[in-house]
């Protein structure tokens, strides 16, 4: 918490902690202005404190390796909105991120050449640790862990031959639970890696486990029947207890997603929530720690009025205050089947600053078009801080068309955003090596113009102002000639072939929007055959290409309304 006081002569900075101090200083560098004529800071006294203690971002170094750059100039982002947690997962199937100098193998077989050197680790450790960040390290056993299992064979749970993941998904391999020389090889583990990470936390992971290796293994049968263990959810249990101990001993507390709850944990465990809030909630209730990250995930692309409205305490819950103070906060994940250095950067912002906001601002703040206006001003001020969202989705375009202008291509991509949820891995089956270079890896989610194009075409519906229609026209006419635009900048750059079907979709509709307003402003009711065809192109306009979908056509079915009176009818039946 800090206190920030403006006046013509002075700015003081008032805070316990250093930590306070430095979370003023980002609110002062937000507020200087200028008139056209001189800089300023605005006459004020602020009073500011965190709702929620734990505000983090997980980044996902291991399915695609994130440089020390990349990491650095994303906590530089991170302290400007006050986050405070880096989590850090750097271990999965697919590799296994961070050196290791007790079993070396982990990082020199297990990493492809891509892991930090302790050295490196040190210093991300000193360069958050100086803008009030800690990292918080994950190591996810005992599933998720092909990667350890193939540098040193003996800790898995069957004795065959294992090999790198290249695939994404649920894997098969897991550590043995059964196996003494597996609790050796953490303890020493753990000692070396308590050493180098100073935070009290340490993530275990824990997820995602489905026994498919524990059920074929006759030992592991045996040793469950033995120790009286039901089934496998009992045996992680056991397995989890065993590495608590182990932590304990090298004064580390535990975290792990939500998988790991059982009443037998002591409560100062952290249990972080990505399934579903019920478990939150239910966490809390039961008196354990907890952070949400269900409805805060980067990865699938939503909109960031969703995360922005997505509470750890919603209004109407029925916790008690001593419940609610079990929530901690919670965290954005940046999971990176489908990222890597070059556009990681547009996944994580600007929307994670929407996150950023709801835990440290009070519930009752949740206005979504003020929170857009505001987005895309702070969206600016991360490109001064080194954030590459936007200067690296035009050089990725400048790629993508051969180097040849980008202009027709920039026009299109800001009317399209990437499929959400996980509806690319349908399209195709990724693997850590797929290049991400396509159209859909330089598309951001929830774009700005589509947004700008709805008010408009919501300010006309309402006003018929003509001023509004001219430069809806403007547009229409613009996205009406860029398939053929796009057609012939595709002769040089057949990466592009692709989107034309896309392309071609948002003419037929801009043609459609056209017609609308000329039949509106003529007084002419559509004919049956219009309307008609009119919904099977804004019906074949809603379908996805190349794993990416027009932003725009909700806007233009509300143009193409016929009537705009009583024919709501129209519209839902064009969306279905």
């Amino acid at each position: 918490s800090y206190t920030l006081k403006i006046n013509e002569n002075n700015i003081t900075i008032d805070s316990n902690t250093d930590i306070g101090i430095l979370r003023g200083i980002e609110t002062l560098l937000q507020l200087l202005g200028n008139n056209g004529k001189v800089y300023f800071f605005p006459a004020v006294e602020i009073k500011d404190h965190p709702r929620f203690p734990w505000r983090g971002l997980l980044i996902d170094v291991s399915r695609h390796f994130m440089p020390v750059e990349v990491i650095k100039r994303n906590l530089d982002a991170m302290a400007s909105v006050k986050l405070n947690v880096l989590h850090l997962h750097l271990t999965d199937d697919q590799s296994f991120r961070n050196e290791c100098k007790t079993f070396p193998r982990l990082h020199e077989i297990a990493s492809d050449g891509n892991y930090y050197t302790q050295s490196q680790m040190k210093e991300l450790i000193e360069y958050a640790d100086e803008r009030g960040i800690r990292i918080v390290p994950e190591f996810d056993i005992p599933g998720h862990t092909t990667s350890w299992i193939v540098a040193y064979p003996g800790l898995g749970s069957l004795p065959v031959s294992y090999k790198m993941e290249r695939f994404y998904g649920v894997k098969d391999p897991v550590l043995d639970p059964s196996k003494k020389s597996v609790y050796k090889f953490l303890d020493k583990f753990f000692r070396e890696m308590a050493k180098l990470f100073p935070d009290l936390y340490f993530h275990i992971g824990g997820d995602e486990v489905n026994g498919k290796h524990w059920n074929k293994s006759k030992r592991i049968q045996k040793f469950m029947k033995k120790h009286k263990i039901k089934n496998n959810k009992e045996l992680q249990a056991y397995f989890n207890r065993k590495v608590l101990k182990i932590l304990k001993k090298h004064h580390k507390n535990m975290i792990g997603w939500d998988e790991i709850l059982e009443p037998y944990m002591p409560k100062d465990i952290i249990i972080q929530c990505w399934r579903g809030k019920e478990t939150l909630y239910k966490t809390a209730k039961m008196g354990y720690y907890t952070i949400l990250s269900n409805g805060y995930y980067l990865d699938l692309l939503l909109p960031a009025s969703t995360h922005y409205l997505n509470d750890p305490i919603p209004e109407n819950t029925d916790l008690t205050e001593t419940e609610k103070g079990k929530i901690l906060g919670g965290e954005a994940a940046m999971w990176a089947e489908l990222v890597n250095s070059e556009n990681i950067d547009s996944r994580i912002w600007p929307r994670t600053a929407v996150i950023a906001e709801r835990l440290w601002s009070s519930s009752d703040i949740k206005d979504i078009s003020n929170m857009y206006k505001r987005l895309e001003k702070i969206n600016l001020y991360f490109e001064d801080l080194g954030v590459c969202h936007i200067k690296n989705q035009e050089m990725m375009l400048r790629r993508l068309c051969n180097s040849y202008d980008i202009s027709v291509l920039k026009d299109f991509i800001k009317v399209v955003e990437p499929v959400k949820y996980y509806n690319r891995h349908k399209s195709r089956p990724y693997t850590i090596f797929s290049p991400l270079s396509r159209v859909v890896d330089a598309a951001i989610p929830d774009p700005s113009f589509p947004r700008y194009f709805n008010e408009l075409v919501n300010d006309y519906l309402k006003t018929d102002n003509k001023d509004l229609e001219n430069k809806i026209l403007d547009i229409l006419t613009k996205w009406r000639e860029l398939h053929n635009k796009l057609t012939q900048l595709n002769s040089n750059s057949p990466l592009l072939n692709e989107i034309l079907p896309l392309s071609f979709n948002l003419s037929k509709i801009s043609e459609l929007g056209i017609e609308a307003i000329e039949m509106k402003n003529k007084g002419k009711i559509p004919e049956q055959k219009w309307l008609s065809e009119a919904i099977s192109i804004l019906r074949i306009a809603k379908e996805p290409h190349a794993e990416l979908e027009l932003a725009v056509v909700l806007s233009l079915i509300h143009i193409s309304e016929p009537t705009r009176l009583g024919m709501i009818s129209y519209a839902v039946f064009c969306l279905k």
